[in-house]
């Protein structure tokens, strides 16, 4: 423990210790050393009196300190007193204290000595006992002090009062803003018992703390705790997602996408089935279908009644099916398509068509589509519909259809060099209006001759069998590592339309193909080509195609009675429309017109063709999914203004697909046609509607269009 300053003790040396520090200066001698203390043979020196400002006395200096220092067990002289000689003071002017007015640091009795120097018994008197004359507290005589009490005899002194003899509580214990002062050792070279700790030895420190260790409990457990806490905090950031990731139930592409969930308008469909997709209102009945070609028996894979009234079909409403809003610009539609035109009512399905301004448009009407939700490869669709209308009066474009999933209807980006194309070979037909080095000749002289007698015009297959290797393609590929041919197909379930000579009302019934034959004729010269049943009702189309598409399409009679008239609580009866389609180059597509096959056209009617040198037109193998709408356009034919009235509506009672049992080969994405991915990567191009073409898209996101291995050398 350190010392105390012996200038905090009552018994500290008197004022003679002045005199010992010079009379040792003086003689040349050392002060001895201080001897061990016995503290029961401890006294209170007596001093002769001395009058302030008197010189000491040598002897009794030299005694004095000698005395004080061996008498206080607390106070021992540093090494450096013993060699370096004390200051003697200077004597002060007779009748003047030595303590009064002297500027503290001025070399005197009480402070001259050095502070690597013991501070002296008069030093430490001099700090605790006011001067004479100190402004401070009158002086006090030396038989009314308490110090003086003890330490001299009684003198005679002037007479004082009784306030000024009296001593203060400051006189006693006010200390010297000087350290060195106050009686401590504060010599540098003075040791003391804790210095070790305070004075860092690596040689020392690495000999005591070897043999340590640091595996003690509180350290296993220190360390146990911090291991606990990191693979936590990993399993917590790192390790959950990652199971997570892997250990998710996917939803697969198979039945679509987004079903069974609850929409904006708060329905919630009521689904059954392992698939989720048949409508629990569908009749039993209805749930099989025996096929129209072969008899084979067919299981419902799809329905929805619209038996609950009020849906809603804006993006995200429903879970099969959405309206769009937009401009059918592609073929010149006059009306606008807004999702507010679709709804359910009575059990129905109900598209309007009104002769509203919208977007600067003069008519409103409505599409909706199970786009990239729900699609079908083979199998048989059928819808019970009532055409929208008078029979006798033309001019309304109505239709359910069915398309590609890797075109979006109404999405033009999306559809160039898609649309209508069927294709899975590697040759010209993949070009730009079907030509290479203005060769096949058949491409340039066969077509319309209000273009010149150009064939097609279309920009060539985007997604060919011939794109080349590390190009931007859905996949997949064959057995050799070429690209499968991809596109967006067209399968019309209906088109009406009204024979204006007999005003009668029919409905066309197609397939939209690409590339072209000659002339847009596809292979009519027997049975083995294509078929109609009821020439009476039936008959081919005498529309082939044109320099965008090239059709196979006959026109049947409708049920006059099964159209909802043009006042709104006219409604017709229903008519059922579908086709069965088998994919393939050996498949066939047989249209249904009011509950009867129509007519059929077969693969091999599609087929190769010498003098355009394109390959088989297959019918079609991509994922496909369906359409309805209602709009007006004088692309389709003439309009009669005159007799037009509007609202006029289509109604649609049901829309169910079929599938062989044990071939069933639904969704969007199946593995065999992915779009998925591809739709993913691009999705600008499938939802917006203003990027016409794929070099609009390109120029907002790069996306060149692929190249070509007839062009390029990959």
């Amino acid at each position: 423990m350190a010392r105390k300053p012996a200038a905090a003790y009552p018994f500290a040396a008197s004022s003679g210790a002045s005199s010992s520090s010079s009379s040792a200066s003086a003689s040349g001698r050392a002060p001895p050393p201080a001897p061990k203390t016995n503290l029961n043979a401890l006294r209170i020196p007596v001093t002769p009196e001395r009058r302030p400002g008197a010189a000491p006395s040598p002897t009794s200096t030299a005694s004095t300190t000698s005395n004080t220092l061996s008498r206080n067990p607390f106070l021992t002289p540093s090494p450096a007193s013993a060699s370096r000689p004390l200051v003697t003071p200077s004597p002060a002017p007779t009748g003047r204290s030595t303590a009064t007015n002297r500027p503290y640091g001025t070399a005197s009795a009480a402070n001259s000595s050095t502070h690597l120097m013991p501070p002296s018994a008069a030093s430490s008197t001099a700090s605790l006992v006011p001067s004479p004359g100190s402004r401070l507290s009158p002086q006090p005589t030396s038989g009314n002090t308490p110090r003086a009490a003890l330490s001299a005899p009684p003198q005679s002194t002037p007479s004082k009062s009784a306030a000024s003899a009296a001593p203060s509580i400051s006189d006693k214990f006010s200390l010297s803003p000087d350290p060195s002062l106050w009686g401590g050792n504060l010599s540098l070279s003075d040791r003391e018992a804790d210095d070790y700790l305070h004075n860092p030895d690596p040689k020392r420190d690495r000999k005591n703390d070897r043999g340590g260790t640091m595996f003690t409990t509180r350290g296993i457990v220190n360390l146990g705790c911090l291991a606990i806490m990191a693979t936590g905090l990993i399993a917590l950031f790192a390790g959950y997602p990652i199971i997570s990731f892997f250990t998710a139930t996917h939803q697969t592409a198979q039945g679509g996408y987004n079903l069974g969930g609850i929409n904006m308008t708060g329905q919630v469909p009521e689904i059954v089935g392992a698939l989720g997709l048949i409508d629990v209102a569908t009749p039993d009945a209805a749930k099989s279908h025996t096929g129209w070609m072969d008899q084979s028996p067919y299981d419902l894979v799809f329905s929805d009644e619209f038996d609950v009234d009020g849906r809603s079909f804006y993006p995200g409403d429903d879970p099969y099916w959405e309206a769009v809003n937009l401009h059918y610009w592609e073929t010149n539609n006059l009306e606008w398509y807004d999702p507010s035109a679709i709804t359910t009512t009575g059990g129905n399905l109900k598209i309007w068509l009104n002769k509203t301004k919208n977007h600067n448009l003069n008519y409103m009407g409505g599409m909706m589509s199970s786009w990239n939700k729900f699609c079908f490869t083979g199998g048989y669709i059928e819808v019970s519909v009532s055409l929208p209308g008078d029979p006798t009066v033309w001019g309304l474009w109505p239709a359910v259809w069915t398309m590609g999933n890797l075109g979006r209807a109404g999405y033009g980006a999306s559809l160039d060099g898609m649309w209508p194309y069927t294709y899975e070979s590697c040759d010209v037909g993949t070009l730009q209006n079907q030509t290479q080095n203005e060769q096949p000749p058949a491409a340039l002289t066969t077509g319309d001759p209000d273009w010149g007698g150009t064939l097609s015009f279309l920009p060539g297959q985007r997604l060919s069998a011939c794109t080349c290797a590390g190009e931007d393609h859905p996949g997949p590929k064959d057995s050799n590592g070429n690209f499968k041919g991809r596109a967006a197909p067209e399968i019309d379930i209906l088109e009406a339309q009204v024979y204006q000579d007999t005003r009668t009302g029919a409905v066309s019934q197609s397939v939209q193909m690409a590339p072209f034959n000659a002339y847009w004729q596809y292979t009519n010269t027997s049975s083995a080509d294509y078929q109609i049943y009821n020439a009476e009702v039936t008959q081919t189309n005498g529309y082939l195609g044109g320099v965008y598409q090239q059709a196979a399409s006959s026109v049947s009679v409708t049920n006059q009675a099964c159209y909802t008239g043009h006042q709104a609580d006219e409604t017709g009866c229903f008519a059922v429309y579908g086709f069965e389609y088998e994919p393939g180059d050996n498949g066939y597509i047989t249209w249904i017109n009011n509950g009867q096959p129509a007519w059929t056209v077969y693969a091999a009617a599609l087929g190769p063709d010498e003098n355009t040198k394109i390959g088989q037109r297959p019918i079609p193998t991509e994922p496909m999914y369906i359409l309805a709408n209602l709009g007006i356009s004088e692309n389709f034919g003439a309009i009669d203004y005159d007799e037009l009235v509007f609202p006029v509506y289509l109604l649609m009672d049901y829309v169910r697909v079929y599938q062989r049992q044990g071939q069933t080969n639904i969704g969007c994405d199946p593995a065999d046609h992915p779009t998925a991915e591809y739709i993913q990567n691009h999705l600008e191009a499938y939802s917006n509607w203003n990027l016409t073409t794929w070099d609009d898209y390109a120029a907002v996101s790069g996306s060149q269009w692929p190249k070509n291995n007839m062009l390029y050398d990959c």
